[in-house]
């Protein structure tokens, strides 16, 4: 189970992040929910602590990781 953490940003509403299989997750505000396989460590915690968590994940996590949509 992949704890989630509520997050201040204007498309992604709670986070993260499962250390032993390395899997991302996102719950953007319109309530869809994302996981991403294979994310470092360091990009979840660069992602968490981010000014512009949105900006951060589009130029860093989508499009570069595989993901499957859960919700």
């Amino acid at each position: 189970m992949i704890d989630m953490i509520a997050v201040n940003s204007s498309h992604l509403s709670y986070i993260g992040y499962d250390p032993d299989s390395a899997t991302l997750r996102i719950e953007f505000n319109d309530g869809s929910i994302y996981e991403y396989f294979d994310v470092p460590q360091h990009v979840y915690d660069e992602l968490y602590a981010a000014d512009n968590k949105g900006t951060y994940a589009h130029k860093n996590i989508f499009k570069i990781y595989r993901q499957t949509k859960i919700r």
